[in-house]
């Protein structure tokens, strides 16, 4: 049977397009998402950036609530080291985590608001 030139080719090659690393980096951190204002060269290359920044925003909730999954996984499961277990160090490691992912929250929260709400032109 002849191939038809109108089908596409399906033993195509199923490779993925970047390194799981930076899939894993941009899975979890959202600043490849945004454009650098401060690096625009005049005020029309600003105005675009900012607007691309706000329209970007709408995607820092989704952010937000992958960084409370792990906040909440690291307390319970520092909760869970110090009661059930009694390893303190292991249990001091993971509420330090739940901190820290708590502090990122905040940063995630704080820019949301502020490209979204905020009258920054």
């Amino acid at each position: 049977m002849d191939k038809d030139a109108s089908q596409p080719d399906l033993q195509q090659d199923h490779s993925p397009a970047m390194p799981f690393r930076t899939l894993l980096y941009r899975f979890m951190f959202f600043d490849w998402l945004f454009r650098d204002v401060s690096a625009a060269r005049d005020l029309f290359e600003r105005h675009a950036a900012l607007a691309h920044n706000r329209f970007m925003s709408r995607y820092l909730p989704v952010y937000l609530r992958r960084w409370s999954v792990v906040a909440a996984l690291d307390f319970a499961l520092g909760f869970l080291f110090e009661r059930a277990l009694q390893a303190t160090l292991l249990s001091a490691w993971f509420f330090t985590w739940s901190c820290l992912t708590i502090s990122g929250m905040v940063v995630i929260t704080a820019a949301w608001l502020f490209l979204t709400f905020g009258r920054l032109s």
